[in-house]
C-alpha cells in the first residue's frame, strides 16, 4: 500500500472511532443530559416538581422538533436537593460525575450558596433559580433577584403607609432568601423611621414546627400592634402563618414573601386564610398572558395545571437551548456568551433580554399579588 493510500486508510479509520466514540448502540448522537435541580420531594415538592416537568415540556418539544443545531437530543436528569443546603454539595458532585454541563437550578438560594461555585468551578454552566444576590456569578437567570424584589415591597408598605412591621422571618440556616429579603425590607423601613419587630420562626420540617408553634409566633408579632405583619418564610411555613393570622381575628395587614407564592400554598389553605394576606411575586402561569399556550402545553402533557415556577424553568430551557443552536458549541464560554446575548425573547413568563454583565433579567415580572375568588394568585388590583 502507498503512503498516500496509508495516510487516507488511518484517517478513515480515526474518523469511524470518533463517530462510535459520538454515537450511542442507535447510530445517533448520544442526548446531550442536563440536570434540573430543585427540591422535587419534601416539604417544598409541589414546587420543585412544577420546575423539573417545565423543564421536561420544554425538552420533549425540542426533542420533536429535531433537536439542537446538530440535531443531538436532550435528556434530563433529576438533581433533587430537597431544599436542604445540607444536601447540596453532594447532589452538585452527582450532577459533576454525570459528566452534565448544564444544570437548570438550584432554586433555594441556601442551596446555591453552598453548591452554585462548585458547579461553576468544574464548568458546569448554571441557569440559577436562586433569587439572593450573593448567588450570582458565570450562567445567568430568569428569576427575579432579592434586588429586583426588594424595591416592590418597600413601595408596597410605603403606599399603605405602615409604621410599625412585625416581622415573621425564616432566618434557618436554609433561609437564605427569606432572611435575606427581610434584612432589605427592615433596613429602608428603619431608614424611613419605621419601627421594626423581628421574630425569627422555624421552617416547615424542623422539628418542634407545629400548628400551635407558629400560632404563638403570631401571638408574639401581634404583641406589639402592628398595621402590618410581613411574613418571609418558605411554603409551607407560610400556610400555617396564614392560618393563625386568620384565627386571630385581627386586622392588621399581611405581606408574605415571593417564597409563599407557590399552588402548595393554595391547596394548603381556605380562601379566607388564602386571602388574609397579600403577596410579593410573580402571577401563576394560568394568570400570565405570555404563559396562555404553556398552561395548555402542560396540562396535555402532565394531567396537571400548571404552577408559578415551572414556567421559569422552560424559560430557562428553551433560552439555553437557544443560546447553544447560536453558538453551535457546547463549550461552557461559547454557550454562556450566547446566554447573556439573550435580547426580546418571547417566553412563556413574557419577554426575556439578558443583561450581558451580570446574567440578570433586566425586566423581572414582580408585582403584589392578591389571591381572588377561585383561589389564584393574581396581580392586586
Amino acid at each position: 500500500m502507498s503512503a498516500r493510500m496509508q495516510i487516507i486508510s488511518a484517517l478513515v479509520v480515526t474518523a469511524c472511532l470518533a463517530l462510535l466514540l459520538a454515537t450511542g448502540s442507535s447510530g445517533s448522537a448520544r442526548p446531550l443530559l442536563i440536570a434540573v435541580e430543585g427540591p422535587q420531594s419534601g416539604a417544598q415538592a409541589a414546587n420543585g416538581v412544577d420546575q423539573l416537568r417545565g423543564v421536561r415540556l420544554a425538552v420533549r418539544q425540542l426533542d420533536a422538533g429535531g433537536g439542537l443545531w446538530d440535531r443531538r437530543k436532550v435528556a434530563v436528569y433529576a438533581a433533587d436537593d430537597q431544599a436542604d443546603a445540607t444536601k447540596a454539595k453532594a447532589v452538585a458532585r452527582q450532577v459533576i460525575a454525570k459528566g452534565i454541563r448544564f444544570v437548570i437550578g438550584p432554586y433555594n438560594s441556601s442551596v446555591g450558596l453552598e453548591n452554585l461555585a462548585l458547579y461553576r468551578r468544574n464548568r458546569v454552566l448554571p441557569l440559577w433559580m436562586t433569587s439572593r444576590d450573593e448567588t450570582a456569578g458565570a450562567g445567568a437567570t430568569v428569576q427575579p433577584m432579592n434586588t429586583q424584589i426588594a424595591p416592590v415591597e418597600a413601595t408596597y408598605v410605603k403606599q399603605i403607609g405602615a409604621r410599625n412591621v412585625a416581622m415573621l422571618v425564616d432566618d434557618t440556616p436554609n433561609g437564605a432568601f427569606t432572611k435575606g429579603m427581610a434584612d432589605r425590607l427592615r433596613t429602608a423601613l428603619e431608614a424611613d423611621g419605621a419601627s421594626v419587630t423581628w421574630i425569627s420562626v422555624l421552617e416547615a420540617t424542623d422539628p418542634g414546627a407545629t400548628p400551635s408553634y407558629y400560632a404563638d409566633r403570631v401571638a408574639e408579632a401581634l404583641k406589639s400592634s402592628p398595621d402590618l405583619v410581613y411574613v418571609s418564610t418558605y411554603f409551607p411555613a407560610g400556610t400555617q402563618i396564614a392560618k393563625a393570622l386568620a384565627a386571630s381575628g385581627t386586622t392588621p395587614r399581611c405581606l408574605m414573601g415571593l417564597a409563599n407564592v407557590d399552588n402548595g400554598f393554595l391547596a394548603a389553605t381556605t380562601l379566607a386564610e388564602a386571602q388574609r394576606c397579600v403577596f410579593s411575586g410573580v402571577p401563576a402561569a394560568t394568570e400570565m398572558p405570555s404563559a396562555s399556550r404553556y398552561v395548555r402545553q402542560y396540562r396535555a402533557a402532565f394531567g396537571k395545571t400548571a404552577g408559578v415556577w415551572g414556567s421559569f424553568t422552560y424559560d430557562s430551557a428553551r433560552i439555553l437551548f437557544a443560546a447553544i443552536d447560536r453558538a453551535k458549541s457546547y463549550r461552557f464560554a461559547a454557550v454562556e456568551r450566547a446566554l447573556r446575548a439573550t435580547k426580546g425573547y418571547r417566553g412563556a413568563t413574557g419577554t426575556i433580554t439578558i443583561d450581558p454583565k451580570t446574567g440578570y433579567r433586566t425586566n423581572v415580572p414582580v408585582s403584589i399579588l392578591q389571591v381572588d375568588s377561585r383561589k389564584r394568585f393574581v396581580i392586586a388590583g
